[in-house]
């Protein structure tokens, strides 16, 4: 743990500098392609999306993405979190160099172009890409490279959101897949390190700061569940129609280059009704939670985003889904402001917290993240409690988040459920057979082979010495190889075994540790002693089974109390 904390003082600068390279890039292609200037400043696409230019440059940007996915690397394509999440569960968190250095410049011609994407699948993708490579220069186990991956991750995305709590459980939630103090101190070390560069990188305080209150009630806590019941639903049929527009992609006789390029076609043909439906959409987020668009505004960017960012998405470019959800969810929320207390700037943001949650199943990852990115605090339990019912519905409703069905869709099965192994509750004590039948260390192979031609009615049994002390184990593979070889039947079987090596543990000894210990030794079965070292019991696999079986009878058996 402490070793990784110190190299996550590493992984938090490059987090924080690699958000600084790409908003720099996404602002210089920006200013490049919409208002043919050099400059680095993020602007908005909108002012300047008029005549064919506004259809012409998201194509030609997605021309030049699906040439650098053929050519270069095929996992710049997509938003990037399930990428990271695939790398961390199936490539022992490996990224490479190509990767770090694509993703980035892809993302951000997309989102340059116009593209409706935000910037934070694209960091978490580059953060994680240079914690991976930072942590390949080391010895270290997958375990390890995946805690530096996601402190990379982690990283970036608190510099470009200035979002440290929700970044940590965007970690834990989506991430990390373990709570344990290895990942999580050197994930928090981190973030820290990259929110105390971001003033110099980015800027400080909230990225969409709110000036208005809202006083939390059972009336307004009633309200957020019911706004997060709308989202929630909401995110479930843009889930759906999403994974829809992407098989529809795949049924084209096209090469998957050109894919990119017809959906920017949609893409420009959303900017020509609606123009703020182009690039990260930034400004849009600002005026959703300060309540200054009108009815008619909301409704339009509502459907447009929507339709532009499914399409979009859909084709497999290069760019991130957070923007493009906070801002559909914040159209919901804010159009159902309207109607309700407070004005529709605070629903907009309790809609972007339970759309938000649906679609990634992180209900406390979206709940804090909202209430930072606003630096409203005060509207922290409406957030919750519209996250909280966005998540349980699409937990009903879907089998899978809009992160894990494109991994599921590759072969891969993810379940994002955190669970207590049961075998870290019980100890050797409580799943040994006790009092074993054991075999003396001088008792010769000849005697013992009649005894398993005879009496023995167990696998393998443990051999003790006088005082009773485990030396080997003897099984039925054993005495068949001795029937092979008559040369061995005048030894005893402490000095024909005596080059075996035996696993002991202890009564105390967690089963989870004894089930590592099996596989690491190849052995099924591991003696236990007591504090003497004497022979107290002995653990089979069957007998790890039986506690898991006791722990699924608790999760499927209902009874009275």
């Amino acid at each position: 743990m402490l070793l990784l904390a110190a190299m996550a003082l590493a992984t938090g600068t490059g987090g924080a500098l690699s958000a600084w390279a790409l908003l720099h890039l996404i602002g210089l292609t920006t200013n490049l392609l919409w208002y043919h200037r050099l400059s680095w400043a993020m602007v908005s696409p909108a002012d300047a999306a008029t005549g064919p230019l506004t259809i012409l440059i998201p194509v030609l940007g997605s021309l030049v993405i699906g040439a650098m996915a053929r050519f270069g690397s095929d996992k710049i394509r997509g938003h990037g979190i399930p990428e990271a999440i695939e790398a961390i569960l199936y490539g022992e968190s490996k990224l490479t160099l190509k990767v770090a250095l694509l993703k980035p410049i892809s993302s951000a011609i997309s989102i340059g172009s116009g593209g409706p994407f935000g910037a934070e699948g694209p960091i978490i993708m580059t953060g994680g890409a240079i914690g991976s490579l930072f942590a390949q220069r080391f010895h270290l186990t997958a375990a390890e490279r995946k805690t530096l991956l996601v402190a990379g991750a982690a990283a970036g995305m608190t510099a470009i959101f200035g979002t440290p709590f929700a970044a940590i459980l965007l970690a834990v939630e989506v991430l990390l897949f373990e709570w344990k103090p290895r990942s999580f101190v050197p994930v928090v070390t981190s973030v820290v390190v990259a929110f105390a560069w971001r003033p110099w990188v980015v800027g400080s305080g909230p990225l969409f700061p709110a000036e208005w209150h809202l006083a939390a009630s059972g009336t307004s806590l009633l309200l957020a569940a019911l706004v997060g019941a709308m989202t929630g639903l909401l995110a479930c049929v843009i889930s759906k129609a999403l994974y829809l527009i992407e098989d529809l992609f795949h049924r084209l006789p096209l090469h998957w280059m050109w894919w990119p390029a017809l959906g920017s076609v949609v893409v420009g043909l959303g900017a020509l009704v609606e123009p703020r439906v182009l690039g990260a959409g930034y400004d849009t987020i600002q005026a959703l939670v300060a309540g200054s668009l009108v009815a008619q505004a909301i409704v339009l960017l509502l459907a447009v985003k929507a339709v532009v960012w499914l399409a979009a998405l859909g084709s497999g470019t290069s760019g991130g889904i957070l923007a493009p959800l906070l801002i559909i969810g914040g159209a919901a929320g804010a159009l159902a402001g309207l109607w309700l207390p407070g004005g529709s700037g605070p629903w907009a943001m309790i809609g972007m917290a339970g759309m938000m949650s649906a679609a990634m199943r992180a209900p406390l990852t979206a709940a804090l993240f909202v209430a930072e990115l606003t630096g409203r605090f005060d509207a922290l339990p409406e957030a919750i409690a519209s996250s909280g019912i966005a998540f349980g519905l699409a937990v009903l409703l879907l089998r899978r988040s809009i992160l894990t069905e494109k991994i599921s869709r590759r072969g891969r099965h993810i379940s994002q459920e955190f669970s207590v192994d049961p075998l870290a509750l019980s100890l050797a004590r409580d799943v040994m057979t006790a009092d074993p039948v054991t075999l003396p260390a001088d008792l010769p192979v000849g005697e013992a082979l009649v005894f398993f031609e005879g009496e023995a009615v167990h696998r393998s049994y443990p051999v003790v010495d006088e005082a009773g002390r485990p030396v080997a184990l003897v099984s039925r593979a054993d005495a068949l190889r001795w029937r092979q070889e008559p040369g061995t039947l005048d030894g005893s079987l402490g000095e024909t075994l005596s080059d075996v090596s035996l696993p002991v543990v202890t009564l105390d000894t967690p089963s989870d540790v004894i089930a590592n210990l099996m596989i690491a030794e190849n052995s099924g079965r591991v003696c236990v002693t007591d504090a003497d070292g004497r022979i107290a019991g002995i653990v089979a696999r069957r007998d790890l089974l039986r506690s898991r079986a006791a722990a699924l009878k608790g999760e499927r058996t209902r009874s009275r109390g």
